[in-house]
């Protein structure tokens, strides 16, 4: 059996929320009126994510690279990467994200996944552009699409928020936590809740035997 395994970024593979405090740390009068819409559901996640972003002007762009560059992963994470090399699965990061924040949190463990999916941005002008190949109806990268590109048997979905809700729908095995789980639970969607990545390692090393 193919399986694999879909994983979000910020707030599931690092500790806490670092886009979002990014955003609210680099533009934050903007991220605190649109924020909690996007929490609320007022307005998508497309059209307050580029907001926010498109208010940053280019210059500061480096400054952002740096205030995330010692964000803290979740506990568990590596051995998580080595559990599922052991069993041969691949794990693939899908983030509402931008894709530098990636680069620089996890360095040289990007080794170790077999691809990742983000915001690009372009710097040219005064402020940030977003690019977003996968930038489809309410999100900024609509990561059921992304999904669809990988063909497999079995697929596991792990995350935190709003920007998991779309993909952990489309999978039968969804690992939820804080956001994610109350709203699974306003769709009547079973999920496993987990605190950190041994909890999603024992409950699949269970499942796999």
């Amino acid at each position: 059996m193919q399986r694999i395994v879909f994983c979000d970024f910020d707030g599931t593979i690092t500790a806490e929320e670092t886009f979002v405090a990014v955003l609210k740390h680099f533009a934050p009068e903007v991220s605190q009126k649109l924020i909690p819409q996007m929490y609320a559901k007022q307005i998508t996640l497309r059209q307050g994510v580029k907001q926010i972003l498109e208010s940053i002007p280019s210059s500061c762009y480096q400054e952002m690279m740096d205030y995330v560059r010692d964000k803290p992963i979740r506990p568990g994470f590596v051995e998580f990467l080595s559990f599922l090399r052991l069993h041969d699965v691949p794990i693939v990061i899908v983030s509402g994200g931008l894709r530098n924040i990636i680069e620089v949190v996890l360095g040289d463990l990007l080794e170790q996944i077999d691809g990742y999916h983000a915001v690009d941005v372009d710097r040219n002008g005064e402020y940030l552009r977003v690019d977003s190949k996968f930038e489809q109806g309410d999100e900024l990268v609509a990561k059921v699409q992304v999904m669809e590109k990988y063909p497999a048997d079995e697929k596991i979905a792990i995350g935190d928020s709003l920007t998991d809700l779309n993909m952990s729908l489309q999978v039968p095995m969804v690992f939820a936590r804080d956001r994610l789980a109350q709203y699974l639970e306003e769709h009547s969607k079973p999920y496993i809740l987990w605190n950190d990545f041994i909890d999603i390692r024992d409950r699949l090393a269970d499942l796999w035997k």
